[in-house]
């Protein structure tokens, strides 16, 4: 198994400064804390043990050495899916000129007919930081069969890029799907959107940019999702949120991993000249002052998450706006859950994303075929 196991950039952080994962000197079971242990799901805790806790922490490990050797630090689910039945690659033109590849996946036209699709866009986690088509590969061959076309977006990340390029490119794939509806073979007024982690909160900004441009979304998809700017938080303190306070040692995305990817995507040195480029609200979606007309959302979160409660609170705001929200905790898990094959989890977490799509997008399926 690749050394960070966990998914795109995640793999064990923050335990406790005097017991830190550079120091395999001791019980590795002492990494997590016994509140955190009683939440987890013991397969995740067993994998923690033997695994992540013998590996060298990620927030250890520079990001010239993860770029250099992207295959070493690959998730469990990552694969390379360009060779497989119907998937293509394509590319697509931000608003500054840069060209940003997407790979587009198409059902099954014996399972599902032949067309034109309902289409789904997705935009891998990773902290902003990390991530690329081979992350969420699994998932994007997963939620096709949904009967629907998955378009996954592979942003631009910090730190070659400045933050917000990275929903500049992901409002343009959006676009490009509109523009080349014909050639994808998809239904441009059927579309919905959605990520994991950073990929969640470009997509609840794109949610807001929609309603603005007037493009109607059958749903919103988000998973994990940070609507605070907490990567430039100074201190673990600095959030009003519960979750990020009790599981700030957690042994996934804990503050340490947080910070992290904060130096990279919103350093404070960088801060002022950041929130002079974009919306307020770009940088934490729940500070939005619009709640009005926004599209159908399912939020799911997991509980042993420092995210979970910003992720649920978001979920509030639309749901006092007047949106259909349905909210899912996926109980026993770590942030990164749906990167492990091994939690009983991960296959809900497949299968609910399949059904939500269905459900959004009117798909009937002849249950002999799907």
């Amino acid at each position: 198994m690749s050394e960070q196991a966990l998914g795109p950039g995640v793999a064990g952080s923050a335990p406790d400064p005097a017991t830190d994962l550079n120091n395999l000197e001791h019980d590795p079971e002492e990494l997590l804390e016994d509140h955190i242990r009683a939440k987890l799901d013991p397969e995740f805790v067993n994998f923690f043990v033997n695994v992540v806790a013998k590996q060298r922490p990620a927030h250890l490990i520079p990001i010239e050495e993860v770029r250099a050797n992207p295959d070493k630090f690959r998730s469990p689910i990552a694969l390379d899916s360009s060779k497989q039945e119907r998937v293509s690659d394509h590319v697509v033109s931000s608003q500054d000129g840069a060209t940003i590849p997407v790979r587009v996946y198409h059902p099954d036209p014996a399972k599902f007919g032949p067309g034109p699709y309902p289409v789904h866009m997705n935009h891998h986690g990773g902290g902003f930081v990390l991530g690329d088509l081979h992350s969420e590969a699994q998932i994007c061959l997963s939620m096709r069969e949904a009967g629907v076309v998955v378009v996954d977006v592979n942003y631009r990340h910090c730190p070659e890029t400045i933050w917000g390029k990275c929903i500049q490119d992901a409002w343009a794939a959006l676009n490009w799907v509109r523009d080349v509806s014909s050639m994808l073979n998809i239904n441009p007024t059927s579309i919905s959107i959605g990520g994991v982690s950073a990929g969640a909160h470009i997509s609840i900004v794109l949610q807001h940019m929609a309603r603005d441009a007037g493009i109607p979304l059958k749903l919103c998809l988000a998973t994990v999702p940070p609507s605070t700017d907490g990567l430039a938080y100074q201190f673990w303190t600095d959030s009003p949120y519960a979750s990020f306070h009790e599981f700030n040692r957690a042994p996934i995305l804990g503050w340490k991993r947080i910070r992290y990817f904060g130096r990279y995507a919103m350093p404070q040195d960088k801060m002022t000249e950041l929130r002079k480029l974009w919306p307020d609200w770009w940088l934490a979606p729940i500070r939005a002052t619009n709640w009005s007309g926004l599209c159908e959302t399912f939020i799911r979160t997991a509980e042993v998450d420092p995210l979970r409660d910003e992720g649920e609170a978001y979920g509030m705001k639309l749901i006092a706006g007047g949106t259909k929200v349905t909210m899912k905790r996926y109980l026993g898990s770590p942030h990164t859950f749906m990167y492990l094959p091994f939690m009983k989890t991960k296959a809900e977490y497949d299968q609910d994303a399949i059904n939500a799509l269905r459900v959004a997008h009117g798909i009937t399926v002849n249950d002999s075929l799907a």
